[in-house]
């Protein structure tokens, strides 16, 4: 796409006054949608990228789970949201604001609204050969993953496919996990967060660790 200044201009002055927020994400309610004045134009993302990224790895390894070699959940929130936002931008070298809009609109889907923990599966084998054959091998296989609190039913995963997002075919799926109140009251008591695969080609089941059970909880406000 092309570049316009003047709307790059714009979006400048507004995520300067905004880098508090840009860095410190943590702060801020998980909950409350990423807008254009949350991000950083294009030549001071480039500056920040490498310090952003290893800050976001970082925050990251506490909110994923591998289910297999071949299968691996990141589950989600504002900064995570934010990185893959930024990440998009720069790859597809947006700036008009309509198409900024479009790119948050869309990313925003995958933010948990309080009640629910949203992730990104990632089907991920070595090499490509391996990965279409994975794919084809496990396909549908993102419906048959389900999320457990210990002492209720297991909560199946909504496999979701947010519009603009890339879904299915490049081996990334989009889950969604709706808690009731009294699990996640369960969960604020202490009860142990589990994750699995009910499939005869893949069976998994696995508890979470308690730094990743911990991070999770913010989640639910």
């Amino acid at each position: 796409m092309g570049e316009h200044r003047a709307p790059e201009r714009r979006l400048a002055l507004h995520a300067r006054s905004h880098l508090r927020l840009v860095h410190s994400c943590a702060t801020a309610p998980r909950t409350r949608k990423l807008t254009a004045a949350d991000l950083l134009p294009l030549d001071d993302y480039l500056r920040e990228r490498e310090a952003f990224r290893q800050r976001v790895l970082a925050h990251r390894a506490r909110r994923q789970a591998r289910l297999d070699s071949q299968v691996l959940l990141l589950f989600e929130d504002r900064l995570t949201v934010l990185w893959q936002v930024q990440e998009a931008l720069r790859i597809e070298r947006v700036f008009e604001p309509h198409a900024i809009e479009a790119e948050l609109e869309a990313w925003n889907s995958l933010l948990p609204d309080g009640g629910n923990l949203k992730a990104t599966m990632l089907v991920e084998p070595g090499d490509a050969g391996a990965h279409e054959h994975a794919l084809a091998r496990l396909g549908g296989i993102e419906r048959r993953v389900h999320a457990g609190v210990a002492g209720f039913e297991p909560i199946p995963a909504q496999a979701d496919a947010p519009e603009g997002l890339p879904s299915g075919e490049v081996g990334v799926f989009f889950l969604r996990f709706e808690f009731p109140p009294a699990q996640r009251l369960a969960l604020h008591a202490g009860a142990a967060l589990g994750l699995g695969i009910d499939d005869d080609r893949l069976r998994v089941g696995l508890v979470l660790p308690e730094d990743t059970r911990t991070a999770l909880l913010a989640d639910f406000g």
